[in-house]
């Protein structure tokens, strides 16, 4: 893992803390566990292996996507050829599948554990696996 990795992931597992965010560790003596994450995980990061469940953006459900798209701040115009485009109230701000949102949006996205940096795809985290978090976390 580069040091660009290790800061990503280290702020991404810190924004993480407040959510119950599920995580497996392989420590030192190549142990395996699964954990929520605390800080004891954090201040060990440098030397345990720790990879966040996530769930991909593309496993977003409509639901979701329309409380995601309310909590961002999006405003939602559909265009003469039937096609949907977000907008941020002030500003353009991305879409609900490429994020780039308010600090709300952002807590939102944490909170129901959504992999909206890529680190499923660059073997940072761990695909959230079916029923892994109790719905009432969702």
């Amino acid at each position: 893992m580069t040091q660009e990795d290790k800061q990503l992931l280290l702020k991404d597992l810190c924004a993480r803390l407040p959510y119950r965010t599920k995580i497996h560790i392989i420590g030192g003596g190549g142990e395996e566990i699964d954990a929520d994450l605390t800080t004891s995980a954090i201040v060990y990061f440098e030397s345990w292996t720790v990879q966040p469940y996530l769930r991909p953006m593309s496993s977003m459900t409509e639901n979701e996507r329309k409380e995601f798209i309310k909590c961002a701040g999006y405003e939602i115009e559909e265009s003469v050829n039937g096609r949907h485009h977000e907008y941020f109230l002030k500003d353009f701000c991305g879409t609900p599948d490429n994020p780039s949102v308010n600090a709300e949006g952002v807590d939102w996205l944490n909170s129901h554990h959504f992999d909206f940096r890529d680190l499923i795809e660059k073997g940072l985290a761990l695909e959230l696996p079916k029923d892994m978090y109790k719905e009432e976390w969702l």
